[in-house]
């Protein structure tokens, strides 16, 4: 069972952004959720720092839904690596990007973008902090991997005010911009995996049985995940 000071320090700070939406004059504050707000960037970048992999293949870049699995067991891989903080947001993922080239990867698979629908980033914005982490990943001569903003459960949040309404409006956000990802993956000639279609209800919310919070995978969550990365890593035969 886990401990509430456990549960609180592995949830995605969109929980307070989800919840506490500033309003002036009908008009909502914008960038309420910056990488420097989150308590565990930093934590989890000095822990990263730590450790004594010096370089993998495989780099899992992404937020806490990433930071939930170890990657090199989960896909029974000595060379795979996850770099998840939970609660991350695009800017953070590009002003650590230095630290993911140290690692000199052959591949990175990213996730990411729903904290930053649910801080109320615009869409186009996020877009635009994607596409200055991948020119940024590719210009090393790394393989991209984009994978889609996965969707909130229709009741995730209830317990602190969440509606379905509210998570409906939000994973609305998450199909414009996977729109925008999957395009922009078409166009460039990358890898898409669309984990959405692998894990959604017919009305677009995550399924209930592969989340234990209503936005974070359980096992079987990450038993269908791990099985769309597998396939993209045979593909390139690593």
């Amino acid at each position: 069972m886990f401990r509430k000071n456990s549960i609180i320090q592995h949830l995605p700070i969109l929980i307070l952004s989800f919840l506490i939406v500033p309003v002036i004059s009908g008009q909502q504050f914008k960038d309420t959720l910056k990488y420097r707000t989150n308590p565990n960037y930093e934590l989890q970048t000095k822990m990263f720092g730590l450790y004594k992999t010096s370089q993998a293949d495989i780099i899992m870049l992404g937020n806490s839904l990433t930071a939930g699995a170890n990657w090199g067991e989960l896909l029974g891989r000595s060379n795979a690596v996850g770099r998840g903080i939970p609660g991350d947001i695009i800017q953070g993922y590009n002003v650590r990007v230095n630290d993911i080239l140290k690692l000199k990867p052959k591949i990175v698979f990213v996730l990411g973008g729903l904290n930053d629908i649910y801080g109320w980033t615009p869409v186009e914005e996020i877009f635009s902090d994607y596409v200055k982490l991948i020119q940024s990943l590719k210009s090393n001569g790394i393989i991209i991997v984009i994978q889609s903003t996965t969707y909130a459960g229709r009741d995730w949040g209830k317990g602190w005010g969440g509606t379905p309404e509210n998570n409906a409006g939000r994973n609305n956000e998450v199909d414009k911009l996977n729109i925008l990802l999957s395009d922009y993956a078409k166009k460039n000639n990358i890898d898409y995996i669309d984990l959405n279609s692998k894990t959604s209800t017919r009305d677009s919310f995550l399924r209930p049985e592969l989340t234990w919070d209503g936005i974070h995978f359980n096992a079987e969550g990450y038993r269908i995940w791990a099985r769309e990365v597998e396939r993209i890593l045979i593909k390139y035969k690593m």
